[in-house]
């Protein structure tokens, strides 16, 4: 049966969500903080992130942006192929939906027009949009302001068949060891494997937002997403960059098909600041 979904309800729910998203950390990620600064082995590196939990409470209780950097919006919109959208066009709605919490939020407008001329927009849009038909009606909001100080620090490599999966874990290992403090640790590593060059980078950006203590349901990529989050926090980097044995949280691998003759791996790397809010309307 259709169902009518006015788009004035997605600019409404996009508007709270860049709020929520921008002052409190999902639940999974509150709670990984927490636990880290229980386990965390280097007296400084837990003292960072004993501030890092100051912060969030901060953040929270007085609704101030967990971080100055309040990022490029992402949306991902899952839209029920029996849902009727009206109003406006979907893409102005979500980037009206944008511009109305980054203001009414009091968030920083960090977008700019062109990458080259480089005026800002100073409302933070245009969004990121990736749009998906699925089944039902009902559409599903995926919300993550990507700051870009563990952005800049993402890969993609087009590797060779034979590389194997020897050469993907030393591809990611590659790029959160040159990553090291510039992401802002401790990062959530999303890692998408397969489909094409843009595939693997979609899938990689999407895989920062499952919840950090589900994994794979494929068990050899449950293996490997243990494997190289065991090998990341030995790498030293830890907290803040100034050594300690938490460097990351998670890693969250995605796979897809892919062509007889290539191995996309992306590696999107995000800073302790993980921010995503999903909704369903």
């Amino acid at each position: 049966m259709i169902r009518q979904i006015n788009t004035d309800v997605i600019i409404d729910n996009i508007r709270e969500m860049c709020i929520q998203a921008n002052h409190q950390l999902s639940s999974d990620m509150e709670q990984s903080l927490k636990k880290a600064v229980q386990t965390e082995r280097s007296e400084l590196g837990k003292k960072i992130l004993t501030q890092l939990e100051q912060n969030l409470q901060i953040a929270e209780k007085e609704l101030i942006p967990i971080c100055q950097d309040t990022g490029m919006a992402v949306v991902f919109l899952e839209v029920g192929q029996d849902v009727h959208l009206e109003g406006m066009a979907v893409e102005d709605a979500v980037n009206e939906g944008v511009r109305q919490g980054y203001r009414d939020g009091f968030l920083r407008k960090s977008v700019v027009e062109d990458p080259i001329i480089r005026q800002n927009t100073n409302d933070n849009t245009p969004a990121v949009i990736h749009y998906s038909i699925v089944l039902g009606n009902h559409v599903r909001i995926t919300l993550a302001p990507k700051g870009f100080g563990s952005e800049n620090m993402s890969r993609v490599f087009m590797l060779k068949p034979a590389d194997g999966i020897e050469g993907v874990k030393n591809a990611i290992l590659t790029a959160v060891k040159d990553a090291g403090p510039n992401a802002c640790p401790p990062m959530v590593i999303g890692v998408g494997i397969g489909g094409t060059f843009e595939k693997c980078a979609l899938m990689s950006k999407k895989a920062l937002t499952r919840n950090i203590n589900e994994h794979s349901n494929i068990p050899y990529i449950k293996e490997l997403e243990l494997e190289l989050l065991q090998e990341i926090n030995k790498m030293g980097i830890g907290p803040g960059g100034l050594g300690g044995s938490t460097t990351a949280f998670a890693v969250n691998i995605e796979t897809y098909a892919t062509h007889i003759a290539g191995l996309p791996v992306a590696v999107n790397i995000c800073c302790h600041v993980n921010r995503h809010v999903v909704r369903e309307i």
